[in-house]
């Protein structure tokens, strides 16, 4: 089980870096190997006079990664939209009103009579 857990958190370790640095990695392929990188990625080979290079997959890539700069339309008015009203309430507590209560102790009714006197051995 423990080598499990140790390959599954490498395996999402990889993943996330991956993921984060997909950018760069491009970047870094395009600089190290262009005639590999234009010859497999680039989108315009049949193209030549654009002399495009692979840069426009570079942009597609990077596009990909730019968040979206369009700011959301409002859906609803904060201002106008109530969620929760609190009506307070005020008390006032009378302390002539309050009645004490009477605490009556435990009456006990249960009784026993000793058998010991009723009783007499039989003398010799």
């Amino acid at each position: 089980m423990r080598i499990a857990t140790i390959i599954i958190s490498i395996f999402l370790t990889i993943t996330m870096l991956f993921v984060s640095l997909r950018v760069s990695i491009t970047y870094a392929y395009y600089y190290i190997d262009t005639a590999n990188f234009i010859e497999r990625l680039c989108e315009n080979k049949d193209k030549p006079q654009l002399e495009c290079n692979g840069k426009c997959h570079l942009k597609k890539v990077a596009k990909k990664n730019t968040p979206n700069e369009q700011t959301p339309t409002k859906l609803v008015d904060f201002k106008e939209l109530i969620l929760f009203v609190n009506h307070q309430k005020k008390y006032s507590i009378n302390l002539i009103f309050l009645k004490k209560i009477e605490t009556t102790n435990y009456n006990n009714l249960y009784t026993y009579t000793s058998i010991d006197s009723l009783y007499r051995p039989p003398q010799v």
